[in-house]
C-alpha cells in the first residue's frame, strides 16, 4: 500500500475542488484520491441517489472532507504503525518508537471523538463515532499483537492481510480452544518444572517464559494438517526442544529422562553422538480433527541458524521426492531466537531463495521466541533495526509481534501464520515476546548483567498462571480447579515415566525415502579398499553420449556452442574419447537414465565457471533453455540443475538438507572457486564432516571446489585441501583430487553404488578441463570403476626407477609433461586420485612394485597446507620425502611470474635425484 503522507495538510478547499473533480471525471484525479472518494461513496450519501453532483452544488464542505480524510489516513497510520505501540512486551515498558498516532497529527481532536464518519467503513464501521473506530483501532493494532504488512506491494496480499486479521482479531475463541490452550501451557510449564525439580543443575535450555511456544505449534500443526499439509519439517535452537520433542512431537519421556541420567536408548532415530539438545527425532502425529501429519525436528549444532537452509532443503527434497513438486505439502517451521534471527547472515541469505525457483518450498512459518536478550546481550546492543524481524520487509513477509503472556494472542497469530502460507505459499514471521527465565542454561546467572530485568521475571508469573487468571476474569468458574487437576495429572505421569513405567512410542510408519535409508549400512574399513563397478554398457554409452550431443528441433543454439559440441562429436568419433565436462555430464545422464535423480547447484553451474559444462544451453534467438539431459529416456529421473544466488552458507546448507533426505539422489554443489566454501565453513564443520558421527544421519553430498595452481593469485588457486583432510577421521569423508573424465564418472557414480553414503570432496579442476591428458577413452567408461591411484603409464622398465614421485590433482599434468619431455625413465609419476580414506593397501602394492627406488611427495601448495601435513601424519610406515613450496601464510603468489618460477623449480626439483 502506497504512503498517504503526501496528502497531509491540504486546504479544505483543495479537497473540495479535487472532489468535484472527481464527480465530473473520477479518472482525472490521483489513483489514491479516487480510491478514498470511491471507498467512501460520498456522493451515493450525500446526494441520495448517487447521481453525478452538478458544478459548485456539491453539498460536502472541505472542511468536512478534510475531517473525513483525517479519520481516513488515522485508519491507515494504525494498521501502518500501530505496532510500534503494541503491548508487546509481557515484562517491561516499550521502547518509544514514535508511532505518531495522536489525533492532532491527523487534524483531529477530542472535540471530534463523538462525531460520526464515514471513514468508518474502511474498516467495516460506516458512520461510527471516532470514539467507536479509534477504540476498534487500538484493539486491532495496538493491543497484544502488532502487525507489519503495509510494505507488502501486492494488493491481493495487503487486502487478504488487512481483512483476515481484522476478522481473526474480533472473532472471540470457543470453549474447546481455550480448553486446548490451557492444556498445551501446562505440559509446557510443568514439563519444565519437572525437569528442574528432578535434574537439578543439568543444562536443559528451557522454556520457561515462552511456554505459549506449545500451544502455538499445536495450532499450527492441527491447522496446517486440516489445511492439506502433509509434513511438517521444524528446525530451531536449544532454548525449549526438549519441551517440544516432548510435548509436540510425543518422544516419550522415558528416553528424555534417561538422555538426561547419560544413556541413549538404542532405537534414536536419528543419532545419538550429541548432546541431548541438539538431537532430531520424528513422528507421526494424529491432530485433534483426526488428520495425519508428519513432523521432524532435524538436528542442529549450536550455530543458531546454521539449521535453517538444511531445514529448508529437506522439506524442498520430500516434496520433490513424495507429492510431486508440490510444496505446500511439506511445511518448514523455523524456530529462532531473537539475537540469532537479528544478527546471523544466514537468515538474510535464506530469505533470498525463499521465492527463487530452485530453492522455494512453498513458504516457511518463522516463528521467534523473543527473549528480549542474547546470551548476555541486552537488544539495545544486539541489532541496529526497530525488531529483530526487521528483515521480513526485505521479501514482503507479514510479522505478527505478539506478547507472549497472552496465549490466545499467540494460538491466533499461529493460525493466521498457516493461513496465510498455505493461501500464498511464502514466507511469514511470528515475534512472539517473552523471557528467559534463567540465564543462557540452567547453570548461568542472570543477575550478573541484567539485575533489574531479572528482578521483574523473579516475580512474574508463568504463562500458564497467566492465562488461568485471564480465564477466571472472563468468565471460567472452573479455569483454577481445571488447572490444578491437569497439573496433577501430569505431574504424576512425568514421576511414573521417570520411576521407569513404560510409555508407549507413538506408531511410526516409515516414507519411501526412510526405508531407503534403512536399506543402507554404515561403511567399513574392508569398503574402500577397492571401489564398486561402476561401468555402463557400450550400448549405453553410446546412446547417452548421442542424447547429450542433440537439441530439439527448431532450437538455435549459439554458434559457439554448437561448435563446441560439434568438437565434442568429433574427438569422440576420431579418438573414441570424451572430454571432461562430456565425462562429467555422462555420470549424471547414466543415474538418470537408472531412473535416479541429480540436483546441481551454485553460482552459474549451467553454464559453469569456466564455460565448459553447458549443461543447459540457451536459444540465440528466444533466450530459452534447453536441459541437455532431458531427453535420455521415455522414463528416466529428473535432472534439477540451478544457477544460485551468490550465497555459499546458505546454500551449502540448503543442499545438504535435500541430501539428508534422500540416497537415491545425488545431490551436488560447486563452488564458482573453490576457496569461496569458506563462506560456508559452518555447514563443512557442523554437519557435513560430523553429521554422521553426531547425529547417525548418512548424507551423501558432493563439493565440487575448483583447485589447482594456475597464478590466479592467493584467492582462486587453493579450496583449502588441508582444512578437508585434517577433518577426516572414522571414514566420515571422501576427499579426492581426480585427473581423468573416466575417473570422475566413476567417481560421481560410485556415491549412489555404494550401499552406504559418504559426503564426497573433490579438488576440481580448472585449466585441465580442457587438457587432452585428462580426456578419456570410451572403454574406461565402460568397464571398470573408480581408481583410487593410478600407476605411470609410461613407465616400461621398473628396474630404471630410482624414484617416485606421488602427487595429486593439476601438478601430475606439469610434472609428467617433464617426464615425457625430457624422456625421464628414472622418475615414475604415480597419482593419488583418492587422498582420504587413504588406499594403503594400493600404496602398498605400488611401494612394492617400485621396491628399490625411493619415493617424494610433490605438491604445489605451501608446505603447510594441501596434502602433506595430513599424510605426513597418516603415511605410517611408508619412508617418503615431501616436496612442495615453503610455509606460507597466503596460500600463492599474486604475481604470474613469480608463479611461473616458483611452479618450475618445483617441478624441476621433482627431477633432480
Amino acid at each position: 500500500m502506497k504512503d498517504f503522507s503526501y496528502v497531509t495538510g491540504p486546504t479544505s478547499e483543495y479537497i473540495e475542488s479535487l472532489y468535484n473533480d472527481f464527480v465530473k471525471d473520477s479518472t482525472v484525479v490521483d489513483p489514491e484520491w479516487k480510491k478514498f472518494f470511491e471507498g467512501f461513496d460520498f456522493a451515493s450519501n450525500k446526494l441520495g441517489n448517487g447521481a453525478p453532483a452538478e458544478t459548485g452544488k456539491n453539498a460536502i464542505s472541505g472542511d468536512q472532507m478534510s475531517k473525513e480524510l483525517g479519520v481516513f489516513q488515522l485508519i491507515r497510520s494504525y494498521r501502518k504503525r500501530g505496532h510500534l505501540s503494541a503491548t508487546t512486551n509481557p515484562i517491561r515498558s516499550r521502547k518509544d518508537r514514535h508511532s505518531e498516532l495522536e489525533l492532532s497529527r491527523f487534524n483531529l481532536s477530542d472535540a471530534d471523538l463523538n462525531t460520526s464518519f464515514f471513514a468508518g467503513s474502511y474498516m467495516g464501521m460506516k458512520g461510527a463515532t471516532l470514539k467507536e473506530i479509534l477504540a476498534r483501532l487500538q484493539t486491532l493494532y495496538t493491543g497484544n499483537i502488532g502487525i507489519e504488512f503495509t510494505y507488502i506491494n501486492s494488493t491481493e496480499k495487503c487486502d487478504w492481510v488487512k481483512t483476515n486479521y481484522e476478522e481473526m482479531m474480533m472473532k472471540p475463541l470457543s470453549i474447546t480452544q481455550r480448553k486446548r490452550i490451557l492444556e498445551k501451557l501446562n505440559e509446557g510449564v510443568i514439563f519444565e518444572k519437572f525437569l528442574n525439580t528432578k535434574f537439578i543443575g543439568q543444562k536443559r535450555f528451557g522454556l520457561e517464559g515462552g511456554e505459549s511456544t506449545i500451544a502455538a505449534l499445536d495450532t499450527i500443526l492441527n491447522d496446517a494438517a486440516d489445511a492439506g499439509v502433509a509434513e511438517v519439517v521444524i528446525g530451531m535452537a536449544h532454548r525449549g526442544r526438549l519441551n517440544i520433542l516432548a510435548n509436540t512431537l510425543k518422544k516419550t519421556y522415558e528416553q528424555i529422562f534417561s538422555e538426561f541420567e547419560g544413556n541413549m536408548p538404542e532405537d534414536m532415530t536419528m543419532g545419538s553422538g550429541d548432546v541431548k539438545y541438539h538431537l532430531g527425532f520424528q513422528s507421526d502425529i494424529v491432530t485433534p480433527n483426526g488428520k495425519n501429519i508428519n513432523v521432524q525436528l532435524t538436528p542442529n549444532p549450536s550455530h543458531l541458524e546454521a539449521v535453517n537452509p538444511v531445514v529448508a532443503g529437506f522439506a524442498r527434497a520430500k516434496a520433490d521426492t513424495l507429492y510431486n513438486c508440490e510444496y505446500d505439502k511439506v511445511l518448514p517451521i523455523l524456530i529462532h531466537g531473537d539475537a540469532a534471527v537479528a544478527g546471523q547472515g544466514i537468515g538474510y541469505e535464506l530469505l533470498q531463495m525463499s521465492k527463487l525457483e530452485g530453492y522455494s518450498t512453498g513458504g516457511t512459518i518463522h516463528y521467534v521466541i523473543n527473549n528480549q536478550i542474547g546470551f548476555t546481550t541486552d537488544f539495545d546492543d544486539a541489532r541496529s533495526s526497530d525488531y529483530c524481524t526487521s528483515l521480513a520487509s526485505m521479501v514482503h513477509a507479514p510479522v505478527l509481534h505478539v506478547n507472549g503472556d497472552d496465549a490466545e494472542a499467540v494460538v491466533k497469530c499461529a493460525a493466521f501464520a498457516v493461513a496465510y502460507r498455505q493461501k500464498f505459499n511464502e514466507d511469514i514471521f511470528i515475534d512472539m515476546v517473552c523471557y528467559r527465565k534463567h540465564g543462557h542454561n540452567e547453570g548461568d546467572e542472570p543477575k550478573f548483567t541484567q539485575p533489574q530485568l531479572y528482578a521483574l521475571i523473579d516475580k512474574h508469573a508463568n504463562p500458564r498462571e497467566v492465562y488461568t487468571q485471564y480465564l477466571l476474569q472472563h468468565g471460567e468458574a472452573d479455569a483454577q480447579t481445571m488447572a490444578k487437576d491437569m497439573e496433577t495429572r501430569f505431574w504424576d505421569d512425568l514421576q511414573q515415566r521417570l520411576d521407569e513405567a513404560k510409555q508407549k512410542p507413538l506408531p511410526y510408519k516409515y516414507q519411501k525415502p526412510e526405508l531407503w535409508w534403512k536399506e543402507l549400512r554404515k561403511a567399513k574399513a574392508d569398503d574402500f579398499v577397492k571401489s564398486p563397478d561402476t561401468a555402463i554398457t557400450e550400448e549405453t554409452f553410446k546412446k547417452i553420449f548421442a542424447s547429450l550431443m542433440q537439441w530439439p528441433e527448431g532450437f538455435s543454439p549459439l554458434k559457439k556452442v554448437e561448435k563446441l559440441l560439434s568438437d565434442k562429436i568429433k574427438l569422440y568419433d576420431t579418438e573414441a574419447k570424451v572430454d571432461w565436462a562430456t565425462g562429467e555430464l555422462l555420470a549424471y545422464a547414466s543415474l538418470l537414465a537408472e531412473g535416479k535423480e541429480v540436483r546441481l547447484s551454485g553460482e552459474d553451474v549451467k553454464r559453469g565457471t569456466f564455460s565448459h559444462r553447458h549443461a543447459v544451453i540457451y536459444d540465440q534467438n528466444t533466450n530459452k533453455p534447453y536441459n541437455r539431459m532431458s531427453r535420455l529416456a521415455d522414463k528416466q529421473g529428473k535432472m534439477y540443475i540451478y544457477n544460485s544466488l551468490l550465497s555459499e552458507f546458505a546454500v551449502m546448507g540448503f543442499e545438504y538438507g535435500y541430501a539428508m533426505a534422500n540416497p537415491n539422489n545425488l545431490v551436488l554443489w560447486e563452488a564458482q572457486y573453490g576457496d569461496f566454501s569458506n563462506g560456508a565453513q559452518t555447514i563443512i564443520d557442523q554437519y557435513l564432516t560430523s553429521g554422521e558421527q553426531k547425529w547417525g544421519a548418512m548424507n551423501g553430498l558432493v563439493l565440487l571446489l575448483p583447485h589447482g595452481y594456475e597464478g590466479g593469485g592467493p584467492e582462486h588457486s587453493s579450496a583449502r585441501m588441508e582444512r578437508f583432510l585434517l577433518m577426516c577421521a572414522e571414514l566420515n569423508m571422501t576427499i579426492t583430487n581426480i585427473t581423468t573424465a573416466a575417473n570422475f564418472f566413476h567417481g560421481l557414480r560410485r556415491q549412489l553404488a555404494w550401499n552406504f553414503r559418504k559426503p564426497m570432496v573433490n579438488f576440481a579442476p580448472k585449466a585441465n578441463l580442457r587438457h587432452i591428458r585428462a580426456y578419456s577413452p570410451m572403454a574406461e567408461f565402460t568397464t571398470g570403476g573408480f581408481k583410487e591411484v593410478i600407476d605411470d603409464p609410461n613407465i616400461t622398465d621398473v628396474k630404471k626407477v630410482k624414484r617416485v614421485v606421488l602427487c595429486t590433482g593439476k601438478v601430475y599434468f606439469d610434472i609428467s609433461e617433464k617426464q615425457i619431455t625430457d624422456k625421464r625413465e628414472d622418475v615414475a609419476v604415480v597419482r593419488l586420485e583418492q587422498i582420504y580414506p587413504l588406499p594403503q593397501a594400493q600404496l602398498n602394492e605400488l611401494r612394492e612394485k617400485y621396491k628399490k627406488a625411493e619415493w617424494m611427495w610433490v605438491q604445489e601448495e605451501p608446505r603447510n597446507m594441501g596434502a602433506l601435513p595430513f599424510l605426513s601424519m597418516t603415511l605410517d610406515n611408508f619412508p617418503i620425502k615431501y616436496l612442495s613450496r615453503p610455509a606460507s601464510a597466503s596460500p600463492a603468489t599474486g604475481f604470474a611470474k613469480k608463479h611461473a618460477i616458483e611452479q618450475q623449480q618445483l617441478v624441476d626439483d621433482a627431477f633432480a635425484l
